[in-house]
């Protein structure tokens, strides 16, 4: 192997949205600084677009993130690695390649693995699948997919309610297994959870729920999924979707602090116990913004938030520029019915012992309603009983539910009242929105404020 010893100015681990939005972030906050980012792959997936490749997009050619054109653009180099060391005494990464790179500032955005359970008997059979970031697994677990017409996905969080819904669109047998009562039960309240269950079982999909698996069945190659109540479901492929875990083996190995979780340990301004290493992403410890708990929260906008505070703070720290917690800003969409949530739920509210009302009200996202693609359209927000803070809220209805999902995003954030939304101006037009005189998010705060005024 070579032994090329090479030096930038800061130096990214990762190309996917965290490495991405720090490098391109720090160079235009430092635009005299040399920026080298480094990557596994040549071809970097856009995260979210990854079970829509065995439906809707049909290729993982067609879900690529531009990063090099965005990189050359942006004057910050790139290079095709995989980091094997960090020597923060020297501040250096060494390489599979044996090349040693020294740095004046790191930043680590390594992401996540899927979950990998060694407890279940026969997940290492040929066809049992995961889903990771890897271009290479995934175009060869789509073309044995191809093959298959029994699917069984275990895991009803989103990745696993999304590609169970794409490959029903292309036309498999697909039953989708999950322990908890309700498929994304960790993300929503039942009442908008079972709203979701409902329409993808509309759709074709066969949903188990309270249900347990106790192995996987086959000779070699998977024949089967067997439940702990002794149900058999019949499969030819198996797709575990179980959940993710930080990567944080590298910074780990570098003496880098990591929590009983496995995520790297950072600051309000993503560095590491290190002041020249930051973490972004989904390797990097979160706080919730309302619990200020740990959150194993991994998504891709909270890990571009975290990207652009470190990339701003890289050699000058501003008071005013930090990451304050996730507000776990989720969504996603069965057909043509939207689903968001954003801060905290009812039922989150409830085990934390929060004095709360919550607000609903449910309407339609057009008005009148006789035009066309006209959806209902429903609003639920959590509000703290004294102080009438907004804590969370969720939505379902048509696909614009997705930037409702971002403006309740922003009402948590700025810890915005029910005054503050029964008194703000929403522009509105028939072929967009809601009616101004039955605006979800104002009639839902009413609905709340309601409850505050007569209790």
């Amino acid at each position: 192997m070579e032994d090329t010893k090479l030096k930038t100015d800061v130096l990214v681990i990762g190309s996917s949205a965290a490495g991405l939005v720090s490098a391109l972030t720090g160079k235009r906050v430092y635009p005299e600084r040399k920026f080298t980012v480094v990557t596994r792959f040549p071809k970097t997936l856009i995260p979210c677009g990854i079970p829509y490749i065995f439906g809707s997009v049909g290729s993982s050619d067609k879900d690529i993130l531009p990063s090099e054109k965005m990189f050359e653009t942006n004057n910050v180099d790139m290079l095709v690695d995989e980091a094997e060391s960090i020597q923060l005494k020297e501040k250096t990464v060494r390489f599979q390649s044996g090349k040693v790179i020294g740095y004046e500032k790191l930043v680590i955005g390594t992401g996540s693995l899927p979950i990998q359970p060694q407890w279940l008997k026969g997940a290492g059979l040929e066809n049992v699948f995961n889903v990771p970031k890897n271009k290479v697994y995934l175009d060869e677990m789509h073309e044995k997919l191809k093959g298959a017409n029994k699917i069984v996905t275990i895991g009803a969080g989103f990745i696993g309610v999304e590609i169970s819904d794409e490959l029903r669109k292309a036309g498999k047998d697909v039953t989708l297994v999950e322990k908890l009562p309700r498929i994304l039960g960790l993300a929503f309240d039942g009442d908008i959870s079972e709203r979701a269950e409902e329409l993808l079982k509309n759709r074709g999909v066969k949903i188990l729920t309270g249900a347990s698996v106790a192995e996987i069945s086959g000779n070699g190659k998977v024949d089967g999924v067997v439940l702990e109540n002794g149900e058999r479901i019949e499969a030819d492929a198996v797709i575990l979707s179980m959940g993710y875990k930080p990567n944080s083996e590298l910074a780990a190995g570098a003496g880098l602090p990591v929590s009983d979780r496995g995520f790297i340990k950072v600051d309000d301004y993503m560095r590491t116990t290190d002041p020249d290493v930051f973490a972004v992403g989904d390797c990097a410890e979160k706080r919730d913004f309302i619990t200020r708990k740990p959150s194993p929260v991994m998504l891709a906008s909270t890990a571009c938030a975290e990207a652009r505070i470190a990339g701003m703070n890289l050699f000058k720290l501003s008071a005013i520029k930090t990451f304050i917690g996730t507000i776990s800003i989720f969504s996603t969409a069965i057909g043509t019915t939207g689903f968001g949530v954003a801060g905290i739920t009812e039922t989150q509210a409830e085990a934390e012992n929060f004095d709360f009302v919550t607000g609903t009200f449910e309407g339609i996202d057009r008005h009148p309603g006789a035009l066309e693609d006209t959806h209902k359209q429903f609003v639920k927000l959590v509000v703290g009983r004294e102080s009438g803070v907004i804590l969370g809220g969720e939505v379902y209805g048509g696909l614009s539910a997705g930037e409702l999902t971002n403006t309740l995003g922003i009402i948590v954030q700025n810890r915005m009242t029910l005054n503050s939304l029964l008194t703000a101006q929403f522009g509105t037009h028939p072929l967009l929105t809601a009616s101004p005189a039955g605006y979800p998010l104002v009639k839902a705060a009413e609905s709340a404020a309601g409850k505050i005024m007569f209790k």
